[in-house]
């Protein structure tokens, strides 16, 4: 069985947007989505409960990505695949959604895995577009995973309960973050993740015209930036043991009371 885990490099620290191009600054370090983390260390234990099988990490990003993705290869992925073209900068979920299935196209996997979000646009939804694209059923919120003749059980979190969904293979699957506990690298997995195919693509190697990526394969247009609106008068109050007396006084004086 093969399992293509899709993750993504984020900046670390504080999120700040250029205000010269009106997207996420992404020009400081990068690591590895946290929570994608969570997909590849369920895609491992997939292969690893099989007994064979092969775990391929694919990622669409800058060249730096190639640095995040090195830690999917030290957990145990077998190898890994970088989309990196300048022509991509920018893309939006619609033109990053295009790239990524047909990277997945590519590859034919029987499972693609998510994490169902990334931390820094916390969109929530790419895992979805991807499906459509590719035309496969989707399991989201998964928090546990079971593979079972040729099909894909998740137990699915939801705002009421769980709900057990079972879907053919190939499916697409978003897991989350109770789903299991990320391994981390071992000196060893460091190492040989060095000696791993790593292969890095452009969008013509792929077969995907420019104008289906970046901003001219984009249909979100950020038209302006702009500070949040005053929250007009406010007090702040220290309890020193008669903060319940002053904000009664306060909704008092407003009238509230």
């Amino acid at each position: 069985m093969k399992i293509a885990v899709c993750v993504k490099q984020v900046p670390e620290g504080s999120r700040r947007i250029d205000a010269a191009t009106k997207r996420l600054d992404r020009s400081g370090e990068g690591a590895l989505n946290p929570y994608d983390a969570y997909a590849v260390e369920e895609a491992l234990r997939l292969r690893d409960a099989s007994g064979e099988g092969e775990v391929v990490v694919v990622s669409v990003g800058p060249a730096s990505a190639a640095d995040a993705i090195r830690k999917t290869l030290a957990m145990g992925a077998d190898r890994a695949v970088l989309v990196s073209d300048d022509a991509a900068a920018g893309s939006d979920l619609v033109a990053t959604s295009y790239v990524l299935a047909n990277a997945l196209e590519r590859e034919s996997s029987d499972l693609v895995v998510f994490g169902y979000q990334a931390a820094d646009s916390d969109g929530a939804v790419l895992w979805a577009a991807v499906a459509d694209r590719l035309r496969r059923p989707v399991v989201s919120q998964v928090a546990e995973l079971r593979l079972e003749s040729g099909r894909v059980r998740g137990k699915r979190q939801t705002e009421f309960g769980y709900d057990v969904i079972e879907a053919p293979l190939p499916a697409v699957v978003a897991v989350t973050d109770a789903i299991n506990e990320p391994r981390y690298p071992s000196l060893k997995g460091i190492m040989g993740a060095k000696r791993k195919p790593q292969e890095t693509l452009t969008l013509a190697e792929l077969g995907i015209e420019a104008e289906r990526a970046g901003e001219a394969g984009s249909r979100t247009v950020v038209l302006a930036l702009n500070e949040p609106p005053s929250r007009g008068e406010a007090r702040r109050i220290e309890d020193d043991g008669d903060a319940a007396a002053r904000i009664v006084e306060f909704l008092l004086e407003k009238r509230l009371l």
